[in-house]
């Protein structure tokens, strides 16, 4: 499924698709191919970025790749797939109850919950927000035990 979706494995793609896309959120999936929860994540975002089209453009981001370093570091994806949003090259961060609004962790539950988050960032970046809150039910949102070494 992932196939039918761009995948970027150098920074000037991932820079050129957030500066240049404009009016559309764009939804960048970081993640590998070969990680099961990554290809429950990227059959998710494949069937729905027909419908999201209008709207959002949809890429995936591979993590492995060298070049995309500045990236994983600069965003702090320890846990994949991480989902991050962008709205006219500002990042958007949606408070999903959890400790970290800069991305999604993990896989969405359904194509639905996907549609309705990225439309909801779509909706408060039209009116200027760089902050949303997540229009899912706290049971939908997958939850994570951040684990802090050498703090």
């Amino acid at each position: 499924m992932s196939e039918l979706l761009t995948t970027l494995s150098k920074k000037i793609e991932v820079d050129t698709i957030i500066r240049d896309t404009f009016d559309k959120v764009v939804v960048l999936r970081f993640g590998r191919a070969s990680d099961l929860t990554c290809l429950q994540q990227d059959h998710i975002l494949s069937k729905a970025a027909r419908d999201v089209s209008k709207f959002a453009t949809v890429a995936l981001v591979d993590v492995d790749s060298e070049d995309i370093q500045v990236y994983i570091k600069y965003f702090d994806i320890t846990l994949i797939p991480s989902t991050v949003f962008f709205f006219n090259a500002h990042h958007m961060k949606m408070d999903y109850g959890t400790a970290d609004h800069t991305k999604w962790i993990g896989a969405f539950l359904s194509k639905q919950d996907f549609i309705d988050v990225v439309e909801a960032i779509f909706r408060g970046a039209m009116k200027g927000k760089l902050i949303v809150n997540s229009p899912l039910p706290p049971e939908r949102i997958p939850k994570f035990q951040i684990l802090y070494k050498d703090v």
